[in-house]
């Protein structure tokens, strides 16, 4: 058998070879999903907030739960509850569809819904960032593995909006919500067809909040982590006004419809795929470091560009350029806290990262809010301009060795 392209070295792997196979269908559903929530609470409410709302809903128990989440998968095996997760996704999606096509849908009810699958996404969330090491064996490296699951998150981020945008148009956010529920099928599947070695949970503590504290101060105590989980949190709280905005440029701005909110959507998705399959390629951890100052540069020339009253086309460009520098900064962010944490710590310390992914509900209160009070174009200059600052704070310390080292696991 020919070996594949150094981007897909990682599907030498069986397991994540199956992993890989039942993302590609499940993420499509996942993002027909976003992109009928957003465009479905603009359409029932006109309101820039409960467009923030809806991501809010959707994120805000990942940012308070995660945390907690991270001391017990340090004690359970991640892939079990992976599976749990997937199964509460599905029920979740399949209740979207029945208050859809019942037409019983409403904002509270929408907002709960989306909050019911933030629950399930806290414990998701770091559970699946464990996995990804484990799926790293000798034909998949961990940096390739990392970059992978980037490429198959954004492919679906290309195809789906656009997809879900003629759903919408011609059948009803339902049948996105249907879609997605049925789409679960196909990683459940290959979860339950991966192989992994018998996982030994780390020893409990008898108290689980000195755990989360020790975790806590071994991230902060670590000058690289503490850099990077800094960066991410700033770039979670602003980076991604794009996406809150999306209904807003398609019906207001723009005066389309539901296919043009799948338009900007799979724009986004596009830059977000090149960033992935560039990433694919190993760099060294200085590399990453640089990688992650110009993502946030790109990502704020974006959104800057997004502050100008120009068309369209414009827009897409734009819409591309954010999405392409927030994935290589998440992305590389990811790989440097992963190459840099203690084994015994990864559960606790991955699901810090995925804490200040989590800022981005509190971001997106804060744009719908000022989007509404002071104008979209203001908003995502202001945004925009935040990303700039950081991401040249960032690069000054860039120069300096990021002081890389590979941390032996939880013996050293």
């Amino acid at each position: 058998m020919d070996r594949p392209p150094q981007f897909l070295r990682a599907l030498a792997s069986r397991n994540y070879r199956l992993y890989f196979g039942g993302q590609c269908v499940s993420l499509l559903g996942n993002w027909m999903t976003a992109t009928a929530s957003l465009w479905l609470v603009y359409h029932l409410s006109g309101s820039p907030f409960d467009v923030g709302l809806v991501g809010f809903a959707n994120m805000v128990p990942v940012l308070v739960l995660a945390p907690f989440a991270g001391v017990w998968i340090d004690r359970v095996d991640g892939l079990r509850l992976v599976r749990l997760t997937q199964v509460l996704g599905m029920l979740q999606s399949a209740s979207l569809a029945v208050f859809a096509f019942s037409g019983h849908m409403t904002v509270p009810v929408l907002i709960g819904l989306c909050g019911v699958q933030g629950l399930v996404n806290a414990l998701d969330f770091p559970a699946r960032q464990t996995l990804t090491h484990r799926f790293a064996d000798e034909h998949a490296p961990l940096t390739n593995v990392i970059a992978l699951n980037s490429i198959t998150f954004n492919l679906a981020r290309l195809v789906g909006p656009a997809i879900a945008g003629f759903v919408i148009a011609g059948f009803g956010p339902g049948v996105c919500y249907t879609v997605d529920a049925i789409s679960y099928l196909a990683v459940l599947a290959a979860l339950a067809a991966v192989r992994l070695p018998v996982h030994v949970p780390r020893a409990a503590m008898a108290r689980p909040l000195a755990d989360l504290r020790d975790g806590v101060r071994y991230a902060w105590g670590h000058p690289s982590i503490r850099r990077v989980l800094t960066m991410v949190s700033v770039i979670a709280l602003v980076g991604f006004a794009h996406g809150i905005a999306g209904p807003i440029f398609a019906r207001d701005v723009f005066g389309g419809d539901a296919r043009t909110l799948g338009y900007l959507m799979s724009a986004t998705g596009a830059g977000s795929l090149l960033a992935g399959v560039f990433l694919s390629l190993e760099t060294s951890a200085d590399v990453r470091g640089r990688i992650l100052a110009w993502g946030a540069v790109i990502a704020g020339a974006g959104l800057t560009g997004l502050a100008i009253r120009g068309n369209l086309a414009l827009a897409i460009v734009c819409y591309a350029a954010a999405g392409l520098g927030t994935v290589l900064l998440m992305v590389s962010a990811n790989t440097l806290v992963q190459t840099l944490v203690a084994g015994d710590k990864r559960g606790r310390v991955l699901s810090l990262f995925t804490t200040a992914q989590s800022l981005f509900p509190i971001g997106s209160l804060l744009i719908g809010a000022t989007a509404e009070r002071y104008g979209l174009h203001l908003t995502m200059g202001i945004c925009g301009g935040v990303c700039l600052a950081a991401g040249a704070i960032y690069s000054r310390g860039a120069s300096v060795a990021i002081g890389i080292q590979t941390v032996e696991s939880s013996n050293q």
